[in-house]
């Protein structure tokens, strides 16, 4: 999807919060103009920043994964050389409000251990195993080098942290590139990525076996070992993780990308449990963890078909599924399975097996968000006319509309106006030979209305952050008073800016979570 305005100014704002004005005109450059080299963005940027500075603060972009560098293969016979540019990352410039999450996964599920390693590489960007042992040193709660380096072997297991991609990956001309004919099958099948940002990720993406090395077998005989399978293994475990140990010097970096999967599976989760029940959020989660392993993507629309045997061995793994007979797990999956004119089936049934619907449980929870702003925006009148649109899928003449939703045709051309205006509705007109007034058709175009639904976020999300850095500015004197001097009045103007920072920080919290919902899953 495509880069709204607001979605351009909200990441240029968190950008200039964590690294100061001038390393956002660099960043707003590439978001603004796409890639670029460094000489490009020393001209084009606005401010008066030298090609080494800019060099610099590419260097410091490309260290926090929010820039990739890469070149383009020059045109067979040319004699020039292949120009390095640098593309802007939107999606890890916006991660970075997320970091609060992300560790509070791994947190969950692997151990503070495991959170402080993360931690230390979400606030460094990229770090090796040796530098990781050097930040615990420095820092006051030391956890030890063993433990630093279970609890990342730990991480790379789960694929929450990853080896950096290619530095510099080289993308293949298009233009070049000779056309091979595929039948329609193949070509859903091998269809080629959409944007350049997803080609150049994907070129600087390595193979999974680079990727997730497993630098910390202790198999002497593993062929993914890094060259030191003549160490036996007890002198594996008595040795101390120093520089001289192969694993130092690979560089980590947090795998984003697993961490939204993560995101999105919670997700759907408690979008069954709010539609369905308990135990059907029970089963989901345990086919969730059932076919994780073979979903190669984030946005897959469908999970791989399992067999009710592999799914209720994974319900009784869990402690809230451990009272669950294999004949109540059934019925819970006849659930998901079943439609009615409010809900679409969840799950799919075929062969014996089943199938998880992403696609369906994740619209289910994007029309209640689109539904309710429009119920807050334009009331009752409206929403009936927005879902009856939404449910019919095709353009409507007015006079249906009027009558599908109950309203009077004299007031329904006003509300169906509003929304046509603020990007919610698709307008259509017909011009009638013998009449003056065109005849007016309506329909709600899904991908408008999230682009459109998407932006408001992203603004809404910008002025919260806003709003709060300048409460917490304004109090900045009293919040830096010791607690003893607190006293009377100064302790309840405390209380009430605490509590207008907390409501601020959950409010963008829950609106990060609608922007995942409709962004990133």
């Amino acid at each position: 999807m495509a880069m709204s305005e607001f979605g351009i100014v909200y990441a240029v704002h968190i950008i200039t919060v964590q690294f100061g004005s001038v390393v956002s005109k660099v960043c707003e450059c590439l978001l603004r103009k796409g890639p670029l080299s460094s000489r490009d963005i020393s001209r084009l940027a606005e401010s008066d920043i030298n090609h080494n500075h800019v060099k610099d603060i590419l260097y410091l972009l490309i260290q926090h994964n929010c820039v990739q560098a890469f070149s383009i293969e020059p045109p067979d016979g040319s004699e020039n050389k292949a120009i390095v540019q640098y593309i802007v990352l939107f999606n890890n410039i916006v991660h970075r409000v997320r970091y609060n999450k992300f560790s509070r996964l791994v947190n969950e599920e692997l151990g503070t251990e495991c959170g402080a390693v993360l931690d230390g590489l979400l606030s460094n960007g990229r770090l090796t195993l040796g530098q990781l042992i050097e930040r615990d040193r420095d820092s006051g709660k030391t956890i030890g080098s063993e433990a630093i380096r279970d609890s990342l072997q730990k991480l790379v297991a789960a694929r929450f942290v990853e080896r950096i991609p290619s530095p510099e990956p080289v993308l293949g001309n298009k233009e070049q590139e000779p056309a091979k004919k595929r039948g329609a099958k193949a070509a859903k099948i091998l269809k080629e990525p959409e944007t350049l940002e997803e080609r150049v990720v994907e070129a600087a993406t390595p193979v999974d076996a680079i990727r997730f090395p497993l630098i910390f077998e202790e198999d002497a005989n593993s062929s993914l070992a890094v060259d030191d399978s003549n160490i036996t293994e007890g002198k594996r475990k008595q040795r101390d993780v120093d520089s001289s140990d192969p694993s130092s010097g690979v560089i980590w970096r947090p795998n984003f990308e697993e961490f939204i999967h993560r995101l999105r599976h919670k997700a759907c989760v408690e979008i069954v449990k709010e539609r369905r029940d308990e135990g059907c959020a029970i089963v989901l989660r345990a086919m969730l963890e059932v076919g994780r392993s073979q979903e190669k993507k984030v946005k897959t629309d469908n999970s791989a078909p399992m067999s009710i045997g592999s799914i209720y061995e994974e319900v009784i793994k869990t402690e809230a599924g451990r009272t669950m007979l294999q004949e109540r797990v059934e019925a819970c999956l006849d659930q998901l399975s079943a439609t009615s004119s409010y809900l679409p089936a969840f799950v799919t049934e075929m062969n014996d097996s089943y199938i998880v619907d992403f696609k369906s449980i994740i619209s289910v929870a994007q029309k209640d968000e689109i539904e309710a702003v429009v119920m807050r925006r334009y009331g009752k009148e409206a929403f009936r006319m927005f879902r009856y649109l939404s449910q019919e899928g095709r353009f409507v003449e007015t006079d249906k509309i009027a009558d599908a939703a109950l309203t009077e045709k004299k007031d329904t051309p006003q509300f169906l106006l509003k929304m046509w205006k603020d990007g919610y509705l698709h307008m259509q007109k017909l011009a009638i030979t013998g009449t003056y007034v065109p005849f007016l058709l309506w329909k709600v175009n899904k991908l408008i209305v999230t682009r459109q639904m998407l932006d408001e976020m992203y603004h809404a999300s910008l002025n919260l952050n806003l709003r709060l850095a300048h409460e917490l500015e304004s109090e900045k004197e009293l919040l830096m008073l010791p607690s003893d001097k607190l006293e009377g009045p100064l302790k309840e103007r405390v209380k009430k800016v605490k509590a207008k920072r907390l409501l601020l920080s959950s409010t963008m919290f829950k609106l990060d979570d609608a922007i995942m919902l409709f962004h990133d899953f």
